[in-house]
């Protein structure tokens, strides 16, 4: 999607718009019952993800994961047991 494309979507899109939207990409239908294109599955994606990134905080976006803490570490350090792969000659 060009940018002057996105940028007048951003403009006329509303969170109830937005609602719809993520209801047809759940679905893969609009409220009539026809099914969504692959086109149109990927630009409501497109415009769901840039209305959010511009007017959401990022743990309220679609597909946030929280990071939490399990017992004594963090998920994103690598497990003390981990080692690279090394390949004999």
């Amino acid at each position: 999607m060009n940018e002057v494309l996105l940028s007048r979507m951003l403009e006329v899109l509303t969170p109830e718009i937005v609602a719809n939207l993520r209801k047809a990409i759940e679905l893969g239908k609009w409220p009539d019952g026809k099914r969504l294109t692959r086109e149109q599955l990927e630009t409501s994606m497109q415009a769901v993800i840039a209305w959010e990134a511009k007017h959401l905080p990022q743990t309220e976006r679609s597909g946030y994961i929280e990071k939490k803490e399990k017992e004594g570490e963090v998920c994103d350090t690598p497990h003390p047991e981990q080692q690279r792969v090394k390949f004999l000659h």
